[in-house]
């Protein structure tokens, strides 16, 4: 038997394949049984969840101890060239928080944008005025959900680690959604015990402990090029070193949500879970202790 959650939820992002109906209320149960503690609700192709099943899914969720979390629209692009598209991108990542909010859900993760034609520069200042906007709104109608940047997987996308953490440094309620296959993939680097613990030290000196005390993560394998991310894929078919990140987040007492991407979602999820409870049961190696203080980067 799995053992009951201390200060992390394993889950799954949207229903669980081996959920008899497509439902997200039904995937609720379907969590639960499985043993897992949370559920990523997916917006990603628009809100077409009901507010009266948004209402249920509240109660559902609460009844049975899982932790709910939302993924905003995919084509919201704060950098969008025309207006129009990025005042269009506002209002749905708004209406994205008010649903999470109705349904729920303590955290709204989305994708800012795109750099387009503008430089790096010009595309943070444009994302961080368009969320500092957001977030006014968000405060005035006390929606209660925190509003997540996520670091992403391609070069053309915004969302570097770097720029990420700086954002949230500026903008208050503003939190990361650390998606460490999309690190990787950016990278091409970011796939051992030490890198993975100098990126979660990092987190910790830009936004403080509170940043790993009430992560969001995702995880999954992934295939990636020069360009960066091409597709998710199970952990164990991709080079991602999953066992050595979950001891790095074991090593720095991290807490929170993980959300598991993978195509086999459930069967990825447990497996972490599992191995997070085996690795926290031997404790941590002396491999690992002896280098914990040697090798932090200082930027």
């Amino acid at each position: 038997m799995i053992p009951a959650s201390n200060g992390v939820r394993f889950g799954v992002a949207g229903i669980p394949h081996s959920c008899p109906e497509d439902s997200s209320l039904r995937a609720v149960d379907c969590v639960a049984s499985l043993g897992l503690e949370a559920l990523e609700l997916e917006f990603v192709h628009g809100l077409k969840l009901g507010p009266e099943t948004a209402r249920q899914i509240k109660i559902k969720s609460s009844q049975q101890g899982v932790k709910l979390s939302a993924h905003a629209p995919y084509f919201i692009n704060l950098n969008a060239g025309d207006q129009g598209q990025r005042i269009r991108s506002q209002e749905l990542l708004l209406n994205s928080l008010r649903l999470a909010g109705v349904a729920g859900a303590s955290d709204l993760v989305f994708h800012a944008g795109y750099y387009g034609r503008q430089t790096p520069e010009e595309t943070y200042s444009q994302i961080k005025n368009s969320l500092k906007e957001i977030l006014s709104i968000s405060r005035l109608e006390k929606i209660p959900v925190r509003l997540r940047i996520e670091t992403m997987g391609k070069r053309q996308q915004f969302g570097t680690l770097d720029e990420v953490l700086a954002l949230c440094r500026e903008l208050e309620g503003l939190f990361p959604c650390l998606d460490f296959a999309h690190i990787f993939a950016r990278e091409g680097k970011i796939n051992s015990y030490r890198d993975f613990y100098q990126v979660l030290k990092k987190v910790e000196r830009k936004l403080g402990h509170r940043a790993l005390a009430s992560a969001h993560i995702h995880i999954s394998g992934v295939i990636f090029n020069q360009r960066g991310e091409i597709k998710h894929i199970n952990l164990d078919e991709s080079e991602f070193q999953y066992d050595e990140w979950l001891q790095a987040i074991i090593e720095v007492d991290l807490k929170g949500t993980i959300i598991v991407e993978s195509p086999s979602l459930e069967a990825d999820a447990l497996r972490l879970k599992n191995l997070y409870y085996n690795l926290k049961d031997k404790g941590t190696s002396p491999e690992h202790s002896r280098t914990n203080h040697d090798f932090l980067d200082t930027d």
